[in-house]
């Protein structure tokens, strides 16, 4: 367990981005929209492949007289058939593989109502190792994924799932409805030899757009029960990867900064405690999530939230630190990794200033599942609520912000 020392330095760091979560994305309820890209998992053939290598397992794409539907590609482009080498069962039967300078993008236009912006989140799914011949390509190759407002790199993690396909959650950016957006998707490596073979297959590509709108439910958190995220594909059974995001605005969790790697799981594959989906925080000591919102000084709160585990054989202690604003708390539940759940809840005191109240969860837990994969403890279901009259001034004070904001945009 890790020491209240680093424990507390571990939420500072957290701490320090919850003044970018705006006022205005406190209470929101969500509409989305997935499937956005044409030919998202390749299965779509290119055209004019030499009829000698239109079997073969790798087949390079030639820029002047192949097309890859949907597609523009750069550099060395391979179109991947399942095969002896290389096995796409879950995700159907292509992919391409992104060699030296390889490039693909795909341009699209942004969707929604006018004047309201929209989130866009993208999983992608990848391999190295498929093709490595035994070599750790982990260390020497990544697919960059970007568009105007990101850039994330994704490669391969030793131990996150125990196969050799990775899904991946990542953060593109907020536009408002008509905007153009071009998708890049490119190989990087730091390996000097250019022939190396640990160069990224990408079998699928999920866009997603959501839009936030104002509610009140009567809790003040901002996506509570971690519905708003990534799309997940139908046939994927080990959940996506979310990389450290220090900005709740600009991470695959929308609203949640993000430190260390999270595993998005849903209800199809894992215990959900609530909903569809749920995060488990899988990295090790002092991983974890944070948001932070506005509350009234002096005022009594209610955080609650499940613990539990993600019926993934995770067997053994799954602890955390909870914070909700200066008070830090302990919580374990014994896991034997077939998938269960139990409530917590702590009362807190809104601090002075008008700094925004920290909500954070951080793992205490190092733990690996029978097939040696990281796993840890599942939070879901989280509620921060306040007395009747605390809530009633916070829609007032939240409304006035509505007002001011709609005027300052004029």
């Amino acid at each position: 367990m890790a020491s209240s020392s680093s424990t507390k330095k571990n939420t500072m760091r957290l701490q320090s981005s919850a003044p970018l979560l705006l006022l205005h994305l406190l209470m929101a309820r969500f509409s989305s929209s997935a499937d956005l890209l044409q030919n998202p998992d390749f299965e779509s053939l290119p055209t004019n492949l030499p009829p000698e290598n239109s079997t073969a397992e790798f087949i390079p794409l030639n820029q002047t007289t192949t097309t890859l539907p949907g597609w523009t590609f750069e550099g060395t482009v391979l179109y991947v058939n399942a095969g002896k080498t290389v096995s796409l069962q879950r995700n159907g039967s292509h992919a391409v593989q992104l060699g030296p300078d390889g490039r693909i993008n795909q341009t699209f236009t942004t969707e929604g109502s006018s004047g309201s912006a929209s989130i866009y989140l993208l999983t992608i799914t990848v391999t190295y190792s498929a093709v490595g011949g035994g070599r750790n390509c982990t260390a020497s190759a990544a697919a960059v994924v970007s568009a105007p407002d990101s850039r994330t790199e994704v490669y391969q993690r030793d131990g996150y799932d125990g196969k050799p396909w990775q899904s991946f959650g990542v953060y593109l950016g907020n536009w408002e409805e008509g905007e153009v957006v071009d998708l890049v998707i490119e190989s990087m490596s730091s390996d000097p030899d250019p022939d190396t073979i640990c160069w990224p297959i990408v079998d699928s590509v999920l866009l997603k757009s959501a839009r936030s709108l104002a509610s009140d439910n009567g809790n003040l958190l901002p996506n509570q029960d971690f519905e708003l995220g990534p799309e997940f594909l139908t046939n994927s059974t080990e959940g996506i990867l979310l990389d450290q995001a220090q900005s709740p605005l600009q991470s695959p969790l929308t609203q949640w900064s993000i430190l260390g790697t999270i595993k998005y799981i849903d209800s199809d594959h894992f215990f959900v405690p609530a909903g569809n989906a749920a995060i488990e925080i899988i990295a090790g000591n002092s991983t974890g999530i944070q948001t932070a919102v506005p509350l009234s000084q002096g005022s009594s709160y209610t955080l609650k939230f499940t613990l539990g585990d993600a019926n993934d054989s995770c067997v053994g202690d799954l602890s955390i630190t909870a914070q909700a604003g200066s008070v830090l708390k302990n919580y374990t539940v014994q896991s034997n990794g077939t998938g269960s759940g139990q409530s917590f809840s702590m009362t807190f005191e809104a601090g002075s200033g008008t700094t925004p109240t920290p909500i954070s969860f951080l793992s205490l837990t190092a733990l690996q599942t029978k097939a040696g994969a990281f796993c840890g403890p599942v939070i879901d279901d989280v509620v921060l609520r306040a007395s009747m009259g605390v809530r009633v001034a916070m829609n007032w004070s939240f409304l006035l912000f509505l007002a001011l904001f709609a005027a300052s945009a004029v």
